[in-house]
């Protein structure tokens, strides 16, 4: 399978490297960047999930890229497209994003999000896309808006995979604008 590589003016969205593992590490030791996630992640959880992205980046050819600054060819943090998590109360496809706090306040999430939005509806033919995330975090929230995404109180869950005050959750979606 062919890994797509997604590019913006200031981003590269492409396949893990070894060296992202470390940067990758730091960010989920971090636990201002880890505020909406059960707990921070040590470094051999982190190196774990870096080769389980890398693995379904290979065999779909999409999913959760590493995100690298194009200037500087630093690596910023990860973004991209996944199925939802079967234990969830509905299926279909999630954006998600996660950066450096460093790279925070710059409108990469955002930038990152309209690359994943179009290569969703535009490669992999998506009628809607979905965005979760704990009811509190307002960040993340805020991009959804930026995104065009609609929030609609009666599709909060209570997330069966998160324990404490963290589980209830809010869904946001977009449609494809290409269909009709």
């Amino acid at each position: 399978m062919t890994i797509s590589e997604l590019k913006t003016d200031r981003l590269l969205l492409r396949q893990w490297r070894e060296s992202d593992v470390m940067p990758w590490a730091a960010m989920n030791a971090d636990p201002l960047v880890r505020e909406f996630f059960p707990q921070v992640m040590n470094y051999e959880q982190s190196a774990a999930s870096v080769a389980y992205f890398s693995a379904e980046l290979a065999a779909r050819g999409w999913g959760w890229w590493a995100v690298e600054e194009v200037a500087t060819g630093e690596f910023i943090g990860f973004a991209g497209l996944d199925p939802v998590d079967e234990e969830l109360p509905f299926g279909g496809v999630e954006i998600g994003w996660r950066l450096a706090r460093a790279a925070w306040n710059h409108g990469y999430a955002t930038e990152a999000g309209h690359a994943c939005l179009d290569y969703g509806f535009d490669v992999l033919g998506l009628a809607e896309i979905l965005a979760i995330t704990a009811v509190g975090n307002d960040r993340s929230r805020a991009v959804m808006h930026r995104l065009g995404m609609s929030y609609d109180p009666a599709d909060d869950f209570e997330d069966p995979t998160v324990e404490g005050p963290l589980r209830h959750s809010v869904v946001y979606r977009i449609a494809s604008p290409r269909a009709g």
